[in-house]
This record gives C-alpha cells, structure tokens and sequence, in this order.
C-alpha cells in the first residue's frame, strides 16, 4: 500500500464538473491501461462482503488465511480506509495470442497460466499505477492510496462498481470489451470524483465456465471452492496435491486458464488485443523433463521476475511431477526416478506418484522396496504407503 499526499484546499475536493474524473480516465489511457472506471468508495453493495463471509465461513479459502485475518478491512473500501471517498480501478488486458487451452494436448511439455509467462504482472501496474496516483494529486491534490493485489482489496467488485465489467459465473471479472483476461489495480482517494454507472451481468444462461472446470471448483454459478481450484493447488496449496485431483490436472503446472479461455466475450479481446504482454519464449510450452531437472539456483535464475519464483522450487516441481505422472510417457520415468532421492519431502513424495503411474508394476514395486524404507518424512512416507496400497490392494 503506497500513500502520495498533496495539502489541498476543501473546496477543491469535489469533482463537481467530472474535469478531474475526465483527466483521470486520460491519464490511464496514455499510461497504457485498457479499461478504466471511477465508483463512489460508500457505493459497495454489501453483497460482495457477504459473498466473501460465506465462502470463509465454508472454509473455501483453504489455507489462505490471510483472506480471513483480514475480512474486515477487505468487506469495504472505507473499512481499510476511512478517509477514502473515490476509487479508481483500472484494467490492463494480457489476453494471449493463441488458445492456451490447445497446449494441454502437448502432454510431454508444461501449460503454464498465461498471467504468469511475462513478469510479474504487480511490477508491471504498480508503477503505473504510482504515475497515475501522482498525477491526480498533483491536479486535484487529496490523498491516494495504490493497490495491487496483496492488499485487502476486492478488485473485482469494486471493478464491477466502477463499471469496468462485471464477475461472471466463474467469480472473475469478464468485460464486453476485453473479455476475461484483465489485471486490475485501484487507486483510493480522497477527492469525490465523479462516478461511471456500475456493470449488469451479462452471463445469461451461459455456463462455459462452469462446465470446462476439470475439478469442478465450482459448486454454483458465482461460487468457488478454492480448495478444488487447480489455481489455488498448484500456487497456494504448501502440501502434497490431494490424490483424487492430481489426474485432473493434467499438464498444468501453473495456475489454469481452463474457465477463462472459454468465455464467449474473449471474442472482443481478439480484436483490440495488442502484444503488450507477449509470452516468453522459454515459459510458452517449456518440456517437463527440462524442468524437473532444475535445482535451486536454476529454479531462481529461470524465474526471476517472474510470478513463478514466488511459490519455491519444492511446489514447483511438485507440480512438474504431476504434469510428468499424467503424461502417459513411460520415457519421462527416469526424469521421475531422479527425484525421488531430492532433497524436498514434497518432491520426493511427488516422484514416488509418477513413477508409480507410468513404470512397469514389477518396476514400481522393486523402486518402492528399495525407497520406502529409508524414508523418514511423514508426507513421502504416506505417498509410499499408498503405492504399496496400490500394489497389493
């Protein structure tokens, strides 16, 4: 949370004539951003605090404590911020260039979440964000405070308050425009400039969503269940992938792009859409084996600037490895085999899955004789016991 403040006169802290909401809007553009609105910071419905009550209280937040810890500051924007009276949200759109949902037919390669395959997309907004910020103070004056993300913000209402677009189905933001592929940041401030009209859903009976989920995270249209989510598993989740979902995963390493990649709207994010946020090369369709080799200084140099660093190389390889499991490539089993002596439990017990899925029963039970008696930490330890579950059911 970053605070720019500027001593200005009370009479100036209307935007009675909508200049500065105006000026606002093309300050953003030149900066960069593709959508831009202004809501009343009291205008919130309550509806979007008690969406998040009852998805904490559901315990579908899984171990994202942080979300319940800080609840109450996360429900309104004059909750975190009294002194707020505006809230700008703007939108950048990072829609790919092709159908990221073609690559998980490449079962020996890794389909990472097209978010994640450019810099960290909070590095990219913040600083325009701060321009943006700086610019209306030094306009209109006021406080500001900026956000992106890791503050107790919810974008996305806020985003359908401020008439950007409005949540679908699949509780992300979906514009007519740029469909739903959007990052979003907020600038709170403390002048009361004029406010855009919020977004209608525009969903209809439409559950493309909803339907091409391959964990079905979605218990009802506007609700998610973190814990399925293969976003959530592979970036969040600290543990072993729970076993009833790591087949479902595919090749999916990073995030999931499934629910959003399938929404009708993108179609207008094709024609306005411009490389701004072009992948790289080496994160576009990278070869599982390639990646499960990476130790921890290769992880680190690969990833740096990226949102992919964040989550460590043990999650990370966790997550090749179950991409290598649900191959079907008996060729990937030695890129398997090589980890299960690593030195993470989490990788190891991930190694000790996929072997298990594509060597020979003879093989496996020969590899789990060998392994598993010398293993003394609790999750390979369980991951071994399964296999031999398996073995001699």
């Amino acid at each position: 949370m970053d605070t720019l403040t500027q001593p200005v006169a009370e009479t100036d802290r209307s935007d009675t004539d909508g200049r500065l909401a105006a000026f606002v809007k093309e300050r953003a553009g030149a900066l960069g951003f593709d959508a831009v609105g202004i809501m009343a910071a009291e205008a919130l419905s309550a509806t979007a605090g008690e969406r998040l009550d009852r998805f904490l209280a559901l315990g579908r937040h899984g171990e994202m404590g942080w979300l319940e810890e800080k609840a109450g500051w996360r429900r309104h924007p004059n909750a975190l911020w009294p002194d707020a009276r505006s809230v700008i949200m703007v939108g950048l759109n990072y829609g790919p260039d092709s159908d990221p949902l073609a690559q998980l037919e490449r079962r020996d390669r890794a389909t990472i979440s097209v978010y994640a395959r450019n810099r960290d997309y909070h590095d990219i907004i913040k600083g325009r964000l701060k321009t943006l910020a700086g610019q209306l103070v030094a306009r209109g004056g006021g406080d500001v405070k900026v956000f992106v993300d890791t503050a107790p913000v919810m974008e996305k209402p806020l985003a359908e308050a401020a008439g950007i677009g409005w949540q679908g189905k699949h509780t992300n933001l979906v514009s007519r425009e740029l469909g739903s592929w959007l990052f979003l940041g907020a600038v709170f401030s403390t002048l009361r400039l004029e406010p855009d009209a919020a977004e209608d859903d525009h969903c209809g009976s439409c559950r493309r969503c909803l339907d091409v989920c391959p964990t079905d995270a979605f218990p009802a249209p506007y609700q998610l269940d973190a814990r399925r989510c293969i976003s959530y598993l592979t970036i969040e989740h600290a543990g072993a992938i729970p076993r009833g979902l790591r087949a479902k995963m595919g090749n999916r390493i990073y995030g999931c792009d499934d629910c959003l990649a399938v929404c009708p709207w993108n179609k207008f994010a094709a024609e306005a859409r411009e490389a701004k946020l072009a992948s790289r090369d080496d994160l576009r369709d990278p070869p599982l084996a390639e990646l499960v080799a990476l130790d921890d200084a290769a992880f680190r140099q690969r990833f740096s600037g990226s949102p992919i660093k964040r989550i460590g190389r043990a999650r990370f390889v966790r997550n090749v490895l179950v991409a290598i499991g649900n191959s079907d490539d008996p060729g990937l089993t030695p890129c398997a085999e090589a980890r299960l002596d690593d030195h993470e439990p989490l990788v190891r017990a991930a190694a000790a899955w996929a072997v298990s899925r594509l060597a020979s029963r003879d093989k496996v039970a020969a590899i789990c004789a060998s392994y598993a008696p010398l293993e003394t930490h609790p999750i390979p330890m369980e991951e071994w016991e399964a296999v031999r579950a398996e073995l001699d059911p």
